[in-house]
């Protein structure tokens, strides 16, 4: 008798219990493209330059004496120079799942 009323409770709170789960946002690119458009080619390029130099004093930085609010500033300026890069580089970036999946749609199809 206690065993199906230890189910029952377990039943009711298993279904009553729920989890607040949120999408991830999709980034907002829209002021980095408008910004990159307007951008002659020569100052693109100048500020990749900027950006990879920022990357390297950051990789090269000592992160031990580091606060975690430090830390985690440095890891979203390195998320946000990475997003500017991409925008201003432009191109299509496949990854390997993508090409995987390309190449057996062709075989299936071929």
């Amino acid at each position: 008798m206690k065993n199906r009323i230890y189910q029952v409770a377990l039943a009711l709170l298993l279904s009553l219990a729920t989890f607040n789960v949120q999408a991830a946002m999709p980034a907002n690119n829209d002021g980095l493209k408008a910004k990159a458009a307007t951008m002659t080619k020569e100052a693109k390029e100048a500020r990749i330059k900027e950006i990879e130099l920022r990357v390297k004093e950051i990789r090269d930085m000592d992160k031990s004496t580091l606060t975690r609010a430090e830390k985690t500033a440095l890891k979203h300026e390195l998320k946000d120079m990475r997003k500017e890069a991409r925008v201003m580089s432009g191109g299509v970036y496949l990854s390997v799942g993508a090409i995987i999946i390309i190449i057996l749609v062709l075989i299936l199809i071929l």
